[in-house]
C-alpha cells in the first residue's frame, strides 16, 4: 500500500521503483497500532507510512512506499529525504 504516490499512476510508478532507491537504506519505526494492525512509518520521508497484518508485512510495505515515494519526489525535483534528529526528552 503507497499512500504518498497518488501523483504517478500506478504502472508509471511501478516502472519507476525499480529504477529509484536501490541499494538506499533508511530506519523505519513500526508499532501495533489499538486495531491489531502493523504500522511502518519512514521519518526520513515526510507522509511515507505503510501497514500490514504482520510486522514482516508492514517492513515489506514499508519498502514498497519507500521507492514509490522517492519516486515522487524525484518526479516532483524534490530531495530524496529530509534531515532528521533523534532527540531523548525527559518528562
Amino acid at each position: 500500500m503507497i499512500l504518498c504516490a497518488p501523483v504517478l499512476g500506478m504502472k508509471e510508478c511501478r516502472v519507476k521503483l525499480a529504477k529509484i532507491g536501490s541499494g538506499m537504506k533508511f530506519t523505519v519505526s513500526i508499532y501495533q497500532d489499538e486495531d491489531g494492525v502493523y504500522i511502518a512509518e519512514c521519518p526520513s520521508i515526510p507522509g511515507c507510512v505503510s501497514q500490514g497484518q504482520t510486522e514482516d508485512e508492514a517492513e515489506s510495505n514499508i519498502a514498497d512506499a519507500i521507492r514509490g515515494c522517492l519516486a515522487v519526489r524525484a518526479e516532483l525535483g524534490m530531495p530524496a529525504t529530509v534531515t532528521r534528529r533523534e532527540v531523548k526528552v525527559v518528562v
